[in-house]
């Protein structure tokens, strides 16, 4: 990270095309040299659990290990893709791993792990309240040898990208059943016929090239049924078992943005002089910088022990962990980017630092995945029932 990617910073950022015309987007040729770089040396796939990959695929960390790795990448808004390690496709590899058949692994899952293609997650919608994902519209309904394709999706993130070939959608297979068993999810050729990308939605006026997140439509999009993931019916069980390593994935990146940001904070306030001081001796800025450190290492303390916890009692036992980390690291770190922005002034807003963007990506991470609301009602949940009998 510190060799490398850093300082290919300003290259990278000066390739990447702000456009709508996402048809225009390129893979960059300084991410290619970079990729190159760090498979050569073994970094690669660090993200796959032990637990579900034997090593076979990945690293054969535990996500107690993957965490501080997570962090240093966070760094950086495109370091996750320099080591293969970014999402949506670490969820997708994990779907595919725990989940995929056999026939499934070998045409997708290859060449995600060698990083020769990218994928995309559909599953959010525009015309529903996605935080309940029970209100999906979107439909897979299995006729004959084929599972048939309509709805429309958005926040479909990576589908943009030039190499992007495979999408995961999520639609109601079973309208009739329990309302977490209605759902499939299938794998998606990215140029079957009937899928349409209708527009690339910008997160505060960026396009987030060469990635994305479309919008995209699905109108009688057929496909074999051995598309579906693991059978029909099961998109919720699986929905589950990759939102909770990605959480943590997530929220380590965060942290490791976070830290960055601290430091161009403390640098900033030592080197710019007002009023005859340095910006760390004015005001209630020594407070800031305190509080901030404080905050920091209690997001990153509560994050290891949902990883722990994961590792040690799965997804279910540690719901109220992750749900925990997941509203309180993107509001602490959002607090210290913030901060730092206040202490550069203008050039915190600019593009000459990395702050703005944080900003912009952190402040989405409260609602992906779920919103602030929503982790803070299954934890008031699960701590009511610990008293209820």
């Amino acid at each position: 990270m510190q060799e490398h990617v850093l300082p290919a910073e300003p290259e990278y950022h000066a390739q990447v095309q702000n456009s709508p015309d996402w048809k225009s987007w390129k893979q960059l040729a300084v991410m290619e040299t970079l990729k190159a770089e760090a498979r050569a040396a073994g970094l690669w796939n660090l993200f796959l659990p032990g637990a579900i990959s034997d090593g076979e695929y990945g690293a054969g960390l535990t996500n107690v290990e993957y965490a501080p790795v997570a962090e240093i990448m966070g760094r950086s808004s495109f370091a996750p893709e320099v080591f293969n390690c970014n999402a949506p496709d670490t969820g997708n590899m994990e779907v595919l791993v725990k989940y995929g058949s056999a026939a499934q692994k070998e045409h997708w899952l290859k060449p995600l792990l060698a990083g020769e293609i990218r994928s995309a997650f559909c599953m959010t919608e525009p015309g529903v309240a996605s935080s309940d994902a029970t209100n999906m519209q979107a439909t897979a309904c299995v006729e004959g040898d084929h599972v048939v394709l309509n709805g429309l999706k958005w926040w479909s993130s990576g589908i943009g990208h030039p190499h992007c070939r495979v999408l995961i959608f999520m639609g109601i297979t079973h309208p009739s059943a329990a309302k977490h068993r209605r759902h499939s999810m299938v794998l998606v050729p990215r140029d079957a016929p009937g899928v349409e990308i209708v527009r690339m939605v910008p997160v505060f006026g960026s396009y987030d090239s060469p990635f994305g997140h479309g919008e995209v439509r699905f109108t009688n999009v057929r496909v074999p049924v051995e598309n579906i993931i693991a059978g029909a019916g099961r998109g919720f069980e699986i929905a589950q078992g990759r939102l909770g390593p990605g959480r943590i994935h997530h929220c380590m990146r965060t942290l490791g943005a976070a830290e960055r940001a601290l430091e161009l904070l403390c640098q900033r306030s030592l080197q710019r002089v007002a009023f005859g001081k340095p910006l760390a001796e004015l005001g209630g800025n020594v407070d800031v910088i305190a509080n901030a450190r404080i905050l920091l290492e209690q997001a990153r303390l509560l994050t290891l022990k949902a990883a722990w916890m994961l590792d040690e009692v799965g997804t279910k036992g540690a719901r109220s962990e992750i749900s925990q980390i997941k509203v309180a690291v993107p509001n602490i770190a959002l607090q210290i980017i913030d901060q730092a922005i206040q202490m550069h002034g203008g050039a915190g807003v600019s593009p000459d630092f990395p702050l703005a963007d944080m900003f912009a990506t952190i402040r989405t991470l409260r609602i992906a995945d779920g919103p602030d609301e929503v982790h803070r009602a299954l934890i008031a949940k699960l701590e009511l029932a610990k008293y209820r009998d």
